[in-house]
């Protein structure tokens, strides 16, 4: 493994953590606020994470299973219902 490839893992790896962060606050914000669309921020992010731990196990974008794809359609469909609501809030 190269420098860049080190350096491209430790940012991917960043980014999963700052991902986990935004699922725990969408949580936060659906249980405290009582803000539905922040189940939709939550799953949307814990996908991502889940996608992107899975393709970091693989090191390899070839050797992602199918099925994970699937997986980011949902959590993007997931996030869209909830700019589309937040947009939509007065």
């Amino acid at each position: 493994m190269t420098t860049l490839d080190t350096l491209a893992v430790g940012i991917h790896v960043i980014s999963i953590l700052m991902e986990v962060a935004v699922a725990v606050l969408g949580i936060l914000l659906a249980l405290s606020r009582k803000k539905l669309y922040g189940w939709g921020i939550a799953l949307t992010f814990a996908i991502y994470t889940y996608y992107d731990i899975a393709r970091l196990a693989s090191l390899d974008t070839k050797a992602v299973p199918r099925g994970l794809y699937l997986v980011f359609f949902i959590a993007s469909l997931s996030i869209l219902w909830v700019v589309r609501r937040l947009y939509s809030e007065k």
